[in-house]
């Protein structure tokens, strides 16, 4: 009867801590996907200001055009590839290409934002100022988002490496979630504005 009630526990205790890692690694990974949504909205609030700003520039930039252009370009596919991330954040191929696309789209900006400097009646348009202003407010809220974000994703690629709750991750498919990684050096910092 001692043998039995002892297997009786062992069997509880086991199965108490496998349901604790299964739920904590549930709670993680929805916490990550949180975070990335956080980033998937500051990304759309940027997206929706660059036509604002294109057209802005249009204007006075009418021999600019191919530059123009590529800002639009960039920044179709940069919402191609959040969106893409936004279905499974985390997952490596995805991460990799709105990594890809965002710093394409910073470079694009950055070379507009060069040659609105030849215009002296652009950088006094009170339009561009005040979507300039809204763009480099954007860029910091998505920086701290990108950092929420890879903490989450640090503290549940943790709990899926560590004992027990390697066993749990392994057999219940919790694969490793992928960092969102800051941008290169040369395009990492966000638009200066200088009119």
């Amino acid at each position: 009867m001692g043998a039995l009630i002892f297997l009786v526990m062992l069997v509880l205790i086991v199965g108490l801590i496998v349901t604790d890692a299964y739920n904590k690694l549930v709670t993680l990974r929805n916490r990550y996907k949180n975070a990335y949504s956080q980033i998937d909205v500051q990304l759309q609030r940027r997206y929706d200001l660059i036509p604002n700003l294109v057209e802005t520039a249009k204007g006075y930039m009418k021999h600019e055009r191919e530059t123009l252009e590529a800002v639009i370009a960039a920044r179709n596919a940069a919402m191609t590839a959040s969106t893409q991330a936004a279905q499974n954040p985390g997952d490596p191929q995805a991460m990799q290409q709105l990594q890809n696309s965002e710093a394409a789209l910073t470079g694009a900006l950055s070379r507009l934002l060069v040659l609105s400097e030849a215009y002296p009646d652009l950088k006094a348009d009170r339009t561009m100022t005040q979507l300039m202003e809204e763009l480099t407010s954007t860029e910091n809220k998505v920086a701290f988002a990108r950092q929420a974000f890879n903490d989450a994703v640090t503290l549940y690629n943790t709990k899926r490496e560590v004992f027990p709750s390697n066993l749990i991750a392994g057999s219940f498919n919790f694969s490793a979630a992928e960092l969102l990684e800051e941008p290169a050096p040369e395009v990492k910092k966000a638009p200066r504005v200088s009119f």
